[in-house]
């Protein structure tokens, strides 16, 4: 059965009023540090600020929505001067000497946590990149393209000297700056060579689809050997459901751009495994981690349903509907969309809670943290409104 039209555009103006008249209004009004520059991230349930800290890669993270919105949406002004004020604080105050960016600063923007994170830095490449596409300004085209140079280099050890684990006993490789970079070479795609870009994306795809995914499993892996393999520890028995479906609407989306229906089908199908493996039949939604063996994760948080994950599934399953008319895709969306508005959602306040007990009630009223910004709601939200019209187009 296809999805009806009319239920498709319910969707559709669903996802769009809550992204322009909910959640960008509630940035908009209360993130902006209007005296240091750049934004404040911790906003309690009504969007008072419980924390000044400015974590980098938030920061970053918010420059690029923003700047996307302009791009994408509508060439709002307001829009586009948030934009540059995040970028201006992350200009002057977001290196090390050496050019990695920070993890954490001051309200002020004197360094706090040393650059031991490299997602910081390849969030500020995103953020740069889709600046530069509203700006033309050659520095910020800089900024994008250095960075993503670091992160080249860096990309084998990215924790350098920050690295906590002992050499050489148990080395793994982790799932998710590959997964990153499947994104991030489109992001650059404008600013960057194109036999990088594809050098890049062939990588990525590879490294997603060939090497963290075991076909043994029919599931992704965070963590494998250097060489590809099983880890039966702690980390190599991990499965995050959210990276493995996020990373699965960047590959759908490499797999438009080179033409390639089977790698779109492959993702689409890892998305539906993950999201069966992954759902709480007891209580709805998702799982946060899991052990690929049945044990108990080390991760105490490991039952909490979380607000990426569900937002970057509801991305996958659409993407999947849309690219494979497979009507599996659509039941799964119409399941978690149910799970996650009635869950995640704030009507009265605005925005969206992050954290959610396995019962589903709100385990932190907050509405943005350490962790949770201005990035995958919108997104998520800009990316689902987008794909619903082209179903509507069907």
């Amino acid at each position: 059965m296809i999805a009806q039209k009319i239920d498709v555009r319910a969707y559709t103006d669903l996802y769009r009023n809550n992204l322009l008249e909910d959640v960008i209004p509630f940035w908009l009004k209360n993130s902006p540090d209007k005296e240091y520059g750049g934004y404040f991230t911790c906003l309690d349930k009504v969007g008072n600020v419980y924390d000044t800290d400015k974590f980098v890669w938030l920061q970053c993270r918010q420059v690029w929505t923003f700047s996307m919105l302009y791009n994408q949406m509508e060439q709002r002004q307001e829009w586009l001067d948030l934009a540059l004020q995040g970028a201006a604080f992350l200009e002057a105050n977001g290196r090390d000497p050496e050019g990695n960016w920070y993890f954490s600063l001051t309200r002020d923007g004197r360094p706090l946590v040393q650059p031991y994170n490299i997602f910081s830095d390849c969030f500020a490449a995103m953020a740069f990149a889709q600046l530069y596409k509203a700006t033309h300004d050659p520095g910020h085209k800089a900024i994008a393209l250095t960075t993503f140079e670091n992160i080249l280099r860096r990309k084998n050890n990215p924790k350098g000297k920050y690295d906590k684990s002992f050499p050489g006993t148990r080395p793994l490789q982790g799932f998710s700056l590959p997964m990153i970079l499947c994104n991030l070479a489109l992001e650059l795609e404008h600013v960057l060579d194109p036999a990088l870009v594809d050098r890049t994306i062939q990588e990525g795809i590879h490294s997603v689809m060939d090497v963290f995914y075991q076909p043994e499993f029919g599931l992704i892996l965070e963590n494998v050997t250097p060489e590809g393999h099983f880890s039966d520890s702690f980390e190599g028995r991990l499965i995050n459901p959210g990276h493995a479906i996020e990373s699965m609407w960047f590959i759908m989306d490499l797999g438009v751009r080179a033409g390639d229906a089977s790698l779109i089908r492959k993702a689409t199908e890892i998305t539906l495994r993950t999201l069966e493996y992954a759902w709480d039949t007891q209580y709805g939604g998702l799982f946060y981690f899991l052990d690929i063996k049945g044990h108990p994760p080390q991760q105490l948080e490991w039952d909490q349903k979380i607000w990426w994950v569900h937002i970057e599934t509801l991305i996958s399953l659409l993407k999947g509907y849309q690219l494979t008319g497979d009507q599996r895709c659509w039941d799964w969306f119409e399941k978690l969309h149910a799970y996650t508005w009635s869950h995640f959602t704030d009507p009265q306040d605005g925005e969206w809670y992050g954290y959610l007990n396995r019962r589903g009630e709100v385990l932190l009223p907050a509405k943005g943290g350490k962790w949770k910004g201005c990035f995958h709601i919108p997104r998520g939200l800009y990316q689902c409104w987008k794909t619903l019209r082209e179903i509507e187009k069907r």
